[in-house]
């Protein structure tokens, strides 16, 4: 028995809802960076390994995917999604450091708060690109 489709929200209920969870997406991705960066530079005690070379590893997937998200492509942020996952673990895994505690517990909330946001932009972009082209149900 197959169940019925559920219909697309109107396009008046998806603008608004697209704009500010992209700009949610914007800033949580903006936020994880600076937060990599920062403790990086600042903070992390890295055992003699090169400062650079530990940054150019923890933000390659993110750089790999900036222009997509500053174009607003729902495909860049749906693939966001699944590269984020790295940085929850990393962020769950730092926080049982007592040490490294606060970094840990902000990595994993900015982190998930982009996964959520990416979701939904992607999730509501796309059903905007199908109303737009005509789709009914």
């Amino acid at each position: 028995m197959a169940k019925t489709p559920k219909p697309l929200p109107a396009l008046e209920w998806l603008q608004p809802r697209m704009k500010l969870v992209r700009s949610l997406s914007l800033l949580s991705f903006v936020a994880l960076t600076l937060l990599i960066v920062g403790w990086n530079l600042g903070f992390a005690d890295l055992h003699g390994a090169r400062v650079g070379v530990v940054l150019a590893i923890q933000l390659v997937p993110l750089a790999l995917l900036a222009p997509g998200m500053l174009m607003g492509s729902p495909r860049a942020h749906a693939w966001l999604c699944f590269v984020v996952n790295l940085y929850f673990i990393q962020g769950v895994l730092a926080a049982i450091d007592p040490a490294r505690a606060l970094y840990g517990w902000l990595e994993a909330v900015i982190s998930a708060l982009l996964f959520c946001t990416a979701l939904l932009y992607t999730r509501w972009c796309f059903q905007y690109q199908r109303k737009l082209a005509g789709e009914q149900s």
